[in-house]
């Protein structure tokens, strides 16, 4: 079992930036992968960016060159820093790690991107 919170959503203007971070407990230790989605009303779940054990970072076409993926393996953290955003960035964002053979999921941070 494995427990996330996410943390540091908000309401910023538009070129603006915003940092999220996941804390993770539970049996972090057999995480394979820590990954950030993102979902607006009557869309499906986007996949943002994700890290792996490795640390290689995989980046949706729409965010790569202003967001990154980053992960604290002391703090049993994720991070997601989010610098130029815009007003379509605005989304819940979701954290998820997987843990075979299943995935784990954050409760959700809102994040507003407006004048």
């Amino acid at each position: 079992q494995v427990q996330l919170v996410e943390s540091g959503g908000g309401l910023v203007q538009p070129g603006g930036s915003l940092k999220l971070s996941c804390a993770a407990s539970g049996s972090i230790s057999s995480i394979s992968a820590m990954r950030w989605y993102r979902q607006t009303p009557g869309k499906e779940r986007e996949l943002v960016a994700s890290i792996i054990r490795s640390g290689s970072t995989t980046y949706a076409e729409s965010v790569r060159g202003r967001f990154t993926i980053s992960r604290d393996n002391a703090k049993s953290t994720m991070y997601l820093q989010m610098n130029s955003l815009k007003p379509e960035d605005t989304a819940v964002y979701y954290c998820s790690v997987s843990v075979f053979p299943r995935n784990y999921w954050g409760q959700g941070t809102q994040v507003t991107v407006s004048s």
